[in-house]
């Protein structure tokens, strides 16, 4: 199984779609047996979840994420694990110990009413 969590300085970042780097966790009998760092060279929502998608990412934990990103990670199978903060050793930990609870829907609401993306903003996986 590969783990890939939304990564800033040793902690789960919280915004999917502004994430920089991922670090992915390969778990063999529910034990981590090594980690490797994964740029996203600045995608946008789609192209992030294609990156997880083409690494073979079975799992995705991370803060805040938006409809349209939850819409391309479920295309895609990838399980999502969202609203998770702190440190993510830790946060694999938790999912692998089964602490963590599954979303499937979004919970980073800013993307409507503030203009940060707009309510026309479509990303190829929305409507």
């Amino acid at each position: 199984m590969k783990i890939a969590v939304t990564y800033d300085e040793g902690n789960v970042f919280q915004h999917f779609g502004h994430t920089e780097q991922f670090k992915v966790y390969i778990v063999e009998n529910n034990e981590i047996q090594d980690t490797l760092m994964v740029e996203s060279n600045g995608s946008d929502h789609s192209a992030l979840a294609e990156l997880l998608n083409n690494d073979k990412i079975d799992v995705l934990i991370c803060g805040g994420i938006g409809g349209c990103a939850v819409s391309a990670l479920s295309e895609f199978g990838i399980d999502l694990y969202a609203g998770v903060q702190g440190s993510a050793d830790d946060a694999v930990n938790k999912f692998l110990k089964g602490e963590l609870p599954k979303v499937t829907e979004a919970n980073c609401s800013h993307h409507h009413g503030e203009g940060h993306h707009g309510e026309h903003h479509s990303c190829g996986h929305c409507h």
